[in-house]
């Protein structure tokens, strides 16, 4: 039965219907698809079956949004989340150093199996591009440090996959959390921006065929 399904869909990941993985059937489903299905690794194949803590960061030199959220079947929670703070009195070395050790405490307390982070935007000022880049590197050093697979998204995906376009102002990515995920007041920007990264990650991550939806794991 399996077997047939997957062929109806074929190598072009076209859905013609949903199909929930479990455990009992990775088997057959691996044979069928190969390596090409497997490249987004076991924890995703489990994801049917499995509870999922998740860290998603939307890192900045200043104001880096973090969140931890939780996944149980069908249900998402968000156990925490918020804005990583440095002043502007701060050095940038400074600010990368707390970077680290906020982001570092987070998975201590928590334990974060998984890391999500949005993908890299275009800006046209070099010196802007550069401190971005320096702030992503130290968040991304502290769940590398800790064995996290991590996982990047790009920011227009991010906005189709919570408001359903790609075009989306803050304050709809804000009204949209807060929405789908239950919560009682609107998250900050930065927060809510990783809230949604989040929300995107548990998306793509959704569907067996996720090795087929473009998740780039780094």
């Amino acid at each position: 039965m399996w077997s047939e399904i997957f062929r109806k869909l074929g190598p072009s990941g076209v859905k013609t219907r949903s199909i929930l993985m479990t455990p009992a059937n990775i088997p057959e489903l691996s044979a069928i698809w190969g390596e090409e299905f497997c490249l987004s690794g076991p924890a995703e194949l489990l994801y049917a079956s499995q509870q999922v803590r998740l860290l998603a960061l939307d890192p900045a030199l200043r104001n880096s949004g973090y969140a931890i959220l939780e996944k149980a079947g069908s249900k998402v929670r968000a156990v925490n989340y918020g804005v990583i703070r440095n002043k502007a009195e701060l050095s940038m070395p400074g600010c990368l150093v707390e970077i680290h050790r906020h982001i570092e405490e987070l998975i201590r307390l928590h334990s974060p199996e998984e890391c999500a982070v949005e993908g890299l935007i275009y800006v046209q000022n070099t010196r802007t591009a550069i401190t971005l880049g320096a702030a992503r590197g130290s968040a991304l050093l502290a769940a590398a440090q800790h064995g996290l697979p991590i996982y990047e998204y790009p920011p227009r995906r991010v906005k189709q996959a919570v408001v359903g376009r790609g075009g989306a102002q803050k304050a709809q990515i804000g009204y949209m959390v807060r929405t789908l995920l239950g919560l009682t007041e609107t998250p900050e920007a930065d927060a809510a921006d990783a809230l949604a990264i989040g929300l995107t990650h548990f998306q793509m991550h959704s569907s067996p065929l996720a090795a087929l939806r473009g998740n780039h794991r780094l």
